[in-house]
This record gives structure tokens, sequence and C-alpha cells, in this order.
């Protein structure tokens, strides 16, 4: 899998809500950078995890829609003497 890479705008975005939370919950003050070091680890070290279960997910979506849709073939399928 490639390293997952945010555009600048969601780093900035994604930054600030770091420092936010420190803040907020931590009461604590985190620098730019730090909190840049910290996504940089989350990416590396756990990004995989929820990159997989969004790969999960969507693949559970598609199962679900693959199933409505061979429901609807089979409905539309007409009666003969041969077997399937």
């Amino acid at each position: 899998m490639s390293i997952i890479e945010f555009s600048a705008v969601e780093k900035e975005i994604i930054i600030n809500k770091i420092k936010l939370y420190f803040n907020e919950e931590l009461e604590q003050k985190i620098g730019q950078f730090d909190a840049e070091f910290l996504l940089n680890f989350f990416s590396e070290e756990v990004g995989s995890y929820f990159y997989n279960r969004g790969l999960y997910d969507a693949r559970a979506v598609i199962e679900e829609r693959l199933e409505t849709i061979d429901e609807a073939i089979y409905s539309i399928e007409k009666p003969t003497d041969a077997p399937r």
C-alpha cells in the first residue's frame, strides 16, 4: 500500500484539529511542528488500519448491492425446461 498523503489544505485542517484537541481535552498547548509530527506518525503507523476498515466497509456495501442485483435478475428470469 502506498503512503497516505493529504493535500496541503487537508493537512492544515487535521493539524489544527490535533492542536485544538490537545488544548481542549488535554489542556496542553502543542505547536505546529509537534502536531504535524503526530499526524505523520498516525498516518504511517495507524493509517493503514483506518484505510483497511474503509475498504472492508466498502466491500460490505458492494456485496449487499450485488445481492440485491442478483435477486432482481432472478426475479425477471423466464421459466424454461432447461436446468440452471
